[in-house]
């Protein structure tokens, strides 16, 4: 697992292709609200483990790898934007 955490990081890296918030916002639909509600995102920010755009980048992969989604770094990278748009507005 920390192979698999560390390769992602490594990737995560690398400079993000332009993000798509409309498809990462499908694909949020998609897979990620089987197992919770987007009221997880709107937890009051002081509560909040996410308190950077890389902090999200890496909280989106993790949850993505240990619900064994095998999504690719766009798919990554679109939902991160998704969730930086719609919940977080986090600096860039």
């Amino acid at each position: 697992m920390r192979i698999a955490v560390a390769a992602l990081l490594a990737l995560l890296a690398w400079p993000a292709p332009a993000q798509d918030a409309q498809r990462g916002r499908s694909l949020y639909e998609t897979h990620c609200l089987t197992c919770h509600y987007e009221r997880i995102h709107r937890r009051e920010p002081s509560r909040s483990l996410v308190k950077t755009l890389a902090q999200l980048r890496l909280e989106v992969a993790q949850r993505a790898a240990g619900a064994g989604q095998r999504f690719s770094i766009e798919d990554l990278e679109d939902i991160t934007e998704y969730l930086n748009r719609s919940h977080y507005r986090l600096a860039k």
